[in-house]
């Protein structure tokens, strides 16, 4: 993606009128109706197409309904619409959601505890100053929560996970979805590499893969700062999300 896309697509997100959310009282809501009210694939019933979603809810609550009145600053990589993210502001009381989408001029929702970045997250260089810049000016200094939902390419899944679990606090929560779509589209294979859940599996079982993405060190690192890994199913065939708990 080239910085004249990236600076039209900006254009139009600056100039594309959005729905405030900052006055909408859904304390009472569910995550899963949060979900579907502002349109997000995660709902058991995808809203915009009244077909099945992938039916996360049930999961994410399962390993971070005990963040709900905490302070957490949570980092969305490939947000679309900005549904989700209007829902985990509104579940997550007391969050904040960084979004970084190569897209933004999807973005539909605006709030003042969502913060819109139209970069690629694969530009490394990019996404240290914009990281480094955020820590800085929202007094922070990792993330609590750290989404994967962006192109679901094998090289990106992987290359993602190698870069931004190190911006993980202690105790925090690295969440892939839709990973096995590299087993499953051949478009999604950009890479000679093993599947997500193979090289998952390696993890635990303290086996080094052979990688072109993950070096031994990079490998060893996860192996020693992982405490488990969560693999769960969604409706869809290719709902396939899982966890990485960080120790």
């Amino acid at each position: 993606m080239n910085f004249l896309s990236l600076l039209k697509r900006k254009i139009i997100y600056n100039l594309k009128k959005k729905t405030s959310i900052d006055h909408e009282d859904f304390s009472k809501k569910t995550l899963e109706e949060l979900f579907h009210h502002y349109g997000s694939d995660k709902a058991n019933i995808f809203i915009k197409t009244d077909k099945k979603g992938h039916g996360y809810s049930s999961f994410y609550l399962k390993h971070l309904n005990n963040l709900k009145d905490k302070k957490i600053n949570i980092l969305e990589i490939g947000s679309f619409s900005g549904a989700s993210a209007a829902a985990f502001v509104k579940y997550f009381a007391k969050s904040n959601v960084f979004c970084f989408d190569i897209n933004i001029s999807n973005f539909e929702y605006i709030s003042k505890k969502i913060h819109v970045f139209g970069l690629n997250a694969n530009n490394e260089s990019k996404v240290k100053k914009t990281l480094k810049k955020n820590f800085n000016t929202y007094n922070f200094n990792n993330f609590d929560l750290i989404i994967d939902d962006g192109s679901h390419n094998l090289h990106d899944i992987l290359s993602n996970l190698n870069f931004f679990f190190k911006y993980l606090n202690k105790g925090g929560n690295y969440i892939i979805e839709d990973f096995k779509h590299p087993n499953y589209y051949e478009y999604n294979r950009d890479t000679d590499h093993i599947f997500v859940d193979q090289f998952l599996e390696n993890i635990k079982k303290k086996n080094i893969s052979k990688s072109i993405i993950f070096d031994d060190n990079d490998q060893k690192y996860l192996m020693n700062e992982i405490d488990f890994i969560d693999i769960g199913k969604g409706n869809l065939t290719d709902s396939d999300i899982c966890l990485i708990k960080k120790k």
